[in-house]
């Protein structure tokens, strides 16, 4: 643990991100440990988490590491008290942790292959979200951000549970907005497009497979249907998020944010 710092858009806040140990995550508690939040680093093991960790450390703010399978309802809990044993208050939680899920046709799947994408990707961020709400209903302030995804909103064949999964956050998103928008909570979607890394490359992997053309054809598709015509960096993300969780964004709630060169307008 380090000292806090006391500088930024973020001072004084208290952040918890899930799936913190890589990519999207990872670059999300750096960016809000950049502008002063003291960070809540979870994933399901915290071996993973020690990269993240130094980073965050770098930024000089306090942080815990709290690891949790986001799909176990006692898991969730049990992290949820360690932060609120740790820091007494929760001001921003980000719902990041998920899984690609299958690439395949949807008559080819087992369900087993989509119950699983499911219940990472919707059952973890309700799971998360409501083991923070009370708290801050409490407060009476709060800000909670949901990593949904373009294929939420743009289908890609081949990735039925996965595009579910992620309009299903939209939804989720939307509802809380209203539901805890007279609690002073906010709550917003991000939904990023093809983010460089390791997991959009297995996704091309799966996806030029499943076609049967070159991984080159599979990754030029993606970044053809950009008018920017490349994809998105993390850190692009986390900065999108970092906005969501500050006061410069305190009458912005039940939206659904692109953050994907442009592949999605709407």
């Amino acid at each position: 643990m380090a000292g806090g710092a006391q500088t930024g858009r973020l001072a004084g806040q208290v952040v918890v991100v899930t799936g913190a140990n890589r990519g999207i995550g990872a670059a999300i508690a750096v960016g809000m440990a950049a502008e002063g939040a003291a960070v809540v680093l979870s994933a399901r093991s915290a071996q993973t988490l020690a990269e993240t960790a130094a980073e965050v450390e770098r930024c000089g703010v306090a942080y815990l590491t709290a690891p949790c399978d986001v799909t176990d309802e006692a898991s969730v809990q049990r992290m949820g008290s360690q932060v609120l044993d740790h820091f007494g208050r929760v001001d921003v939680v980000v719902a990041n942790a998920g899984i690609a899920g299958p690439t395949k046709p949807m008559h080819e799947m087992e369900l087993a292959e989509w119950r699983e994408c499911l219940v990472t990707d919707v059952d973890g961020v309700f799971l998360t979200f409501r083991r923070f709400v009370p708290t801050m209903i409490e407060q009476g302030s709060g800000s909670l951000v949901a990593i949904s995804s373009m294929t939420g909103k743009r289908p890609l064949a081949g990735r039925t549970p996965y595009a579910a999964a992620k309009m299903g956050v939209i939804g989720l998103v939307r509802t809380l907005a209203l539901e805890l928008g007279p609690s002073g909570i906010r709550c917003n979607a991000m939904c990023p497009g093809a983010v460089a890394g390791p997991r959009i490359e297995d996704v091309i992997r799966r996806q030029a497979q499943a076609k049967g053309i070159a991984e080159d054809d599979a990754r030029r598709a993606l970044t053809d249907a950009s008018p920017l015509q490349r994809m998105v960096d993390a850190r692009e993300v986390a900065d999108a998020c970092v906005f969501l969780a500050a006061p410069q964004s305190s009458s912005i709630t039940g939206e659904d944010l692109n953050v994907c060169a442009g592949v999605v307008m709407y």
